[in-house]
């Protein structure tokens, strides 16, 4: 699914150039579940936006399902973003005013479906985020961060993405919620072969994927299955 070869971002200031990341080479197979580590200043947000199509390398090439998102422009780079990657992100991004179905429904929406498959898929979707159905008329404000954690799993599972990206995705939750949160993941991994690539700095939520990319200073350090993976 995935083909990073010599990737590198570089940022310029004058004469002054700054490798955010450099010489990234790595593939992520159809259906892997992978976490991406390192501290802070390590490059994961950098790659982060590079594997989502947020951003284009400076050097190198990136390949998602054999296109070349090194060659794209800025609209081509949307519609990948759109119809094949779900972004779960640490503040969850959902509209205070709308409700849970509602929020799920909006990639659907920019998508032109229409209203009776965009509430069937989002039906879909929040099942299988493991969101009971007597929440779903809520607002984020009546649910518990880890309710709104898994409506943001949804909401990027409606497009039947192939690339779920998650960064830091149990960073504003407790340990028990985090946990839950981890566990969906496993569960979409597990049972519908979803590819998923976490973004963390922390070793716990790291140990639950099935292998870990580990950064510093730009460069990949380590890459290994983890043979000691937590399963909840």
């Amino acid at each position: 699914m995935i083909e990073c070869r010599n990737v590198a971002k570089i940022y310029r200031s004058g004469e002054e150039e700054t490798y955010a990341v450099k010489n990234i080479t790595f593939t992520i197979r159809d259906g892997e579940f992978v976490a991406i580590m390192g501290p802070s200043g390590s490059g994961k947000s950098t790659l982060m936006n590079l594997l989502g199509c947020l951003d284009t390398p400076s050097a190198g090439q990136y390949l998602l399902n054999g296109a070349d998102i090194s060659a794209l422009d800025d609209n081509e780079l949307s519609g990948i973003r759109m119809r094949q990657i779900g972004f779960v992100f640490q503040s969850f991004n959902l509209l205070p005013r709308a409700s849970v179905l509602r929020n799920v429904t909006l990639p659907l929406i920019y998508a032109g479906i229409k209203r009776q498959e965009r509430e069937q898929r989002a039906a879909e979707a929040l099942t299988a985020a493991a969101l009971p159905e007597k929440f779903w008329s809520y607002r984020p404000h009546q649910l518990s961060g880890g309710m709104m954690q898994r409506v943001a799993i949804a909401r990027a599972l409606v497009n039947n993405p192939a690339l779920i990206l998650a960064d830091e995705p149990t960073g504003n939750l407790d340990t028990k919620t985090g946990a839950a949160v981890l566990a969906t993941f496993q569960k979409l991994h597990t049972e519908q072969q979803r590819t998923i690539i976490l973004i963390t700095h922390e070793p716990y939520v790291g140990e639950h994927a099935e292998r870990i990319i580990r950064l510093r200073d730009g460069e990949i350090i380590d890459d290994r299955p983890n043979n000691q993976r937590r399963i909840l």
